[in-house]
C-alpha cells in the first residue's frame, strides 16, 4: 500500500460508538455566593486529619511505587478479614474494572464480541469501559424506582455473555440491592459468568440506618465465600476522600486474581496513594464519622424534599436523585445561577451530592423555589 492509499490517522471502530465521559463540572462564581460542587459523589470534607499529615509528610517521590501494593493489600486483608492474596488493586475502582474487563471481556479472532450486561442508567463509565475493551454492552432498563432489575438481568445472559455488574447502590438513581436478592439472582446465573459487585459506596450503606423490618444493604463480603464467579469492587475515593490520589481494588477468589494480576497495570497505584490509603484504614473511625455525618445530611435532604413534594428514590450513597426528565436542565441552571454545580443527565434527572451542610441547604432552598416535582413512577 502506499502513503497516498493510507486513510489517515483514525481511531478503532468501536470510538464512533462510544459515549463521552462527562465528569461533574465545577460551580461557576457568582458574586456573593460560596461555590459548592454537588456534581461527583465527592467527600467534601477530603481526608481525615491523621490521612492528611501522611500526604503532607510524604517525599519519595522519585521512587517507583510497590507494583503489588503490598503493604495496602496485607492491611485491607486485616481489616476486612479476607486473604491479601486475593486483593488486587488499581487505579480507582474503575482501574480495577478496567482490569477485570480487559482479563475476561474482549473480541475474539472470529469477531464474535462477548457480552457485559449491567443496568441502565448506571455508571456513566461502563459502556466506554466495555467498549474499550472490546466487548458489547447488553444494557437492561432499571425498575421505575431507579433499582436493578435483577430478573431481567438474569434473563438476557446469554451463551457470549461473560460479565455482569451489579452497581450497589446503584449510581446515578442510589438504590441498593439486598444480600438476598444478590443470592437469588446468583442462583440464575452460570457460574462461568463473572459477576462484579461494584461497592464505590458501602461505607455509606454501612453507616445507614435501616427502618425495621426492611433488609440492609448487601455487604459483597458476606456472599464471596459462597461464589467462586463472584468479584466485589470497593474504593478509597468516596468515604476516605482520595479521589484525586486514584486508588481502589478487587476482590476475589484465587482462580480470577491468578488472571487479574497479569493483566492489571504496574505501578497503577501510587506509594503516596498506597500510604494514604493506609493510614485511613487505621483511622476507619474518623473516617466513618465524617461518613456518619454525611448520612445524616443525606436523610435530612431526602425527608425536607418529601416534604416539599417531590418523590426521591430510596438511596443509600451519598447523593440524591430526581428524575425530572424533561426539566432536568433547567435545574441544573438554577442551581449554576447560584453557584452549585449539580449533575443532570439530560432529559432523565440530576443527581445531587451530599455537601458541606451550607451547600445542602442551599440545593434544598432551590428545591423549594424551583416549579417542577418529581413523582412517583
Amino acid at each position: 500500500m502506499t502513503t497516498s492509499q493510507r486513510s489517515g490517522l483514525n481511531p478503532r471502530p468501536v470510538f464512533s460508538q462510544l459515549p463521552q465521559y462527562a465528569a461533574g463540572k465545577p460551580p461557576v462564581p457568582v458574586e456573593g455566593l460560596t461555590q459548592f460542587k454537588l456534581s461527583s459523589n465527592e467527600n467534601p470534607f477530603g481526608p481525615v486529619e491523621p490521612v492528611a499529615r501522611v500526604l503532607a509528610e510524604f517525599n519519595t517521590v522519585h521512587r517507583y511505587p510497590d507494583p503489588l501494593s503490598t503493604a495496602l493489600r496485607t492491611r485491607l486483608g486485616e481489616h476486612l478479614g479476607v486473604n491479601a492474596d486475593d486483593i488486587v488493586t488499581g487505579a480507582g475502582s474503575l482501574g480495577a474494572l478496567n482490569q477485570i474487563l480487559a482479563t475476561f471481556a474482549g473480541s475474539h479472532e472470529d469477531g464474535v464480541q462477548d457480552e457485559v450486561i449491567y443496568a441502565w442508567r448506571s455508571f456513566e463509565a461502563y459502556p466506554i469501559c466495555v467498549g474499550l475493551a472490546g466487548a458489547k454492552s447488553v444494557q437492561v432498563p432499571n425498575l421505575p424506582n431507579g433499582a436493578h432489575d435483577l430478573d431481567d438481568m438474569a434473563a438476557a445472559v446469554t451463551h457470549q455473555t461473560r460479565v455482569i455488574l451489579v452497581c450497589t447502590p446503584n449510581n446515578p438513581t442510589g438504590p441498593a440491592v439486598t444480600e438476598n436478592q444478590v443470592r437469588d439472582f446468583l442462583a440464575k446465573v452460570p457460574s462461568d459468568v463473572l459477576v462484579v459487585i461494584d461497592e464505590a459506596y458501602f461505607e455509606f450503606c454501612a453507616a445507614s440506618e435501616i427502618p425495621e423490618g426492611q433488609e440492609p444493604p448487601v455487604n459483597g463480603l458476606d456472599v464471596l465465600p459462597d461464589y467462586e464467579n463472584v468479584i466485589i469492587l470497593r474504593t478509597f475515593s468516596k468515604a476516605q476522600g482520595l479521589a484525586g490520589l486514584r486508588v481502589g481494588y478487587s476482590i476475589s477468589h484465587p482462580a480470577i486474581t491468578q488472571y487479574l494480576r497479569v493483566g492489571a497495570t504496574p505501578f497503577a497505584v501510587t506509594s503516596i496513594a498506597e500510604q494514604a490509603a493506609v493510614a485511613s484504614i487505621n483511622h476507619n473511625d474518623a473516617v466513618m464519622q465524617r461518613v456518619a455525618h454525611l448520612v445524616e445530611q443525606r436523610e435530612k435532604v431526602v425527608t425536607q424534599l418529601t416534604n416539599l413534594g417531590y418523590w426521591v428514590p430510596e438511596t443509600r450513597a451519598n447523593f440524591v436523585w430526581l428524575p425530572l426528565g424533561e426539566h432536568s436542565a433547567a435545574f441544573a441552571e438554577l442551581a449554576e445561577r447560584n453557584a452549585l454545580s449539580v449533575r443532570a443527565f439530560a432529559g432523565e434527572g440530576v443527581r445531587v451530592s451530599i455537601g458541606e451542610d451550607e451547600a445542602n441547604d442551599r440545593f434544598l432552598a432551590l428545591a423549594e423555589q424551583f416549579e417542577h416535582r418529581t413523582s412517583a413512577p
